[in-house]
């Protein structure tokens, strides 16, 4: 017997290769279009702070847009 018979069926490499390729292609351009979904869809509104200005112990933003 030859070596190529007893090692099993032969394995197309450039089609398993474009396949990985492909998928990882879709799911990069999902994850792009998941957060322009989010990036759309939040709402911007004010957050309360936790620190109010002159107490310690807490981070504040630098200036609030509230």
């Amino acid at each position: 017997m030859s070596p190529s018979t007893l090692s099993g069926p032969r394995r197309n490499w450039k089609l398993i290769s474009l396949l990985i390729v492909g998928i990882s292609i879709a799911v990069m351009i999902g994850a792009n279009a998941h957060l322009v979904y989010v990036a759309i869809t939040s709402q911007t509104g004010c957050v309360p702070h936790t620190k109010d200005a002159g107490s310690d112990g807490a981070f504040r933003a630098a200036k609030s847009a509230c």
